[in-house]
């Protein structure tokens, strides 16, 4: 578990971030502060292993901040500017976000983060999936707890590296755990691999084409090496698009 610090002089961007952090199971935020002289005496006091750092902020902006870290946590910064980026890696940085910040975008920096500390991970736990009823579920670890999914909700599966996001017909899950190791677990007449980034359930797909196929809504790509099987599936019986 990396303990954090977000740093940045905007509300919505430490909301934004906040609302990130707590998405991810190895990430635990110690405080958010609108200056880095309030970061200074925090760092004083507390342990920290990761600042998520703004550029420019009044008093002192981030790399003069980090400059004068000595030793300094891992840092990853969070900027509208883009003329810091090669100055911040000669500085060692984790990773260079520009806002505004999307999830995936938060998602890979952290995950370098956490990986590059890895006796302070969070552990993978096992989903415990219930194929026994007559409306299957899969419980998976999300924002600290584990979250119940019926599978009949199931829009598709989204590899993000570490983590999957699970897309469901309304809402949205994050949890670390391997894409390839829920295509084990999941009943295989239901759900299919068709990309090495997605999973979707076969009943779901409003329509597709040699390249893609639709799921409420959303087009997925079909993968070169999932092409033969994914389309021998799908035109061996029309009746799953029913």
């Amino acid at each position: 578990m990396l303990r954090c610090i977000i740093v940045d002089d905007e509300p919505l961007a430490i909301e934004v971030l906040e609302s990130h952090v707590e998405k991810i199971e190895g990430l635990e935020l110690v405080a958010s502060c609108s200056n880095a002289v309030r970061a200074f005496d925090l760092l004083k006091k507390e342990k920290v292993d990761l600042l998520f750092l703004d550029i420019q902020m009044p008093k002192l902006n981030g790399i003069d901040f980090l400059k004068v870290l000595n030793p300094a946590p891992k840092v990853i910064f969070t900027t509208a500017y883009r003329e810091y980026a090669i100055e911040s890696y000669e500085l060692n940085v984790v990773d260079y976000l520009l806002k505004p910040i999307a999830f995936d975008r938060f998602l890979m920096a952290a995950n370098k983060a956490i990986t590059g500390n890895q006796n302070e991970a969070e552990p993978q736990i096992e989903p415990l999936i219930n194929l026994t009823q007559d409306d299957p579920y899969i419980f998976l670890k999300a924002d600290r707890k584990m979250v119940k999914i019926y599978l009949k909700d199931i829009l598709y599966i989204e590899s993000l590296k570490d983590y999957v996001r699970i897309k469901t017909t309304d809402r949205e899950i994050i949890s670390l755990q391997k894409i390839s190791y829920l295509e084990q677990k999941l009943p295989e007449d239901c759900f299919m691999r068709i990309h090495r980034s997605f999973i979707a359930p076969i009943k779901k797909i409003d329509a597709f084409s040699n390249h893609t196929v639709e799921v409420g809504g959303k087009e997925l790509p079909i993968g070169r090496n999932y092409k033969d099987q994914v389309l021998e599936i799908l035109n061996s019986d029309t009746s799953i698009l029913n």
